[in-house]
């Protein structure tokens, strides 16, 4: 199979990337996030997508790996809108107080909307490499259709 050096994929992998590290992974929730019961393989396959890309820019990105990071990205935004979200701020408020409380309250604050467009942005990657996928996939299989993973992937980012 070959490997996706598609400019539109990439641009958008870095940009999910941005985000998850400045949004969602910042250091103001990394610490809450790290209590949420993810196992570590989920953990390293969204590290791999969010913080690793450069290892991927010149020989390209394997299709079934991408699926499997997505799966897992997937998941952890269904842990986090289930685990996290009702007790966000709880968990905020008991952490010790710095300077940098207003910036601490925001990340807060923009966790549910943030959280919604790192699963937008994961579920437009998804669809423009399912449809790579298919274009591909003339005398075999799409790659998609045999990864158990993707079952459910849509609805854990439309959050259904």
């Amino acid at each position: 199979m070959d490997r996706i050096k598609d400019a539109r994929i990439i641009g958008l992998i870095e940009q999910i990337g941005a985000h998850y590290r400045s949004n969602i992974s910042n250091r103001f929730l990394r610490p809450i996030l790290l209590q949420l019961n993810i196992d570590k393989t989920t953990w390293d396959h969204i590290e791999t997508l969010t913080e690793k890309m450069e290892m991927y820019l010149y020989q390209g990105f394997h299709l079934d790996e991408l699926y499997r990071q997505i799966a897992a990205c997937a998941r952890f935004v269904e842990v986090a809108r289930n685990n996290m979200l009702p007790t966000l701020r709880n968990k905020m408020s008991a952490m010790p107080s710095t300077n940098d409380k207003i910036l601490r309250d925001m990340a807060a604050s923009n966790f549910k909307a943030n959280l919604q467009l790192f699963a937008d942005q994961l579920n437009q990657l998804y669809v423009f490499l399912v449809e790579i996928d298919r274009a591909q996939a003339v005398k075999r299989p799409a790659v998609y259709t045999q990864i158990q993973e993707l079952y459910n992937v849509g609805r854990l980012l439309v959050g259904h």
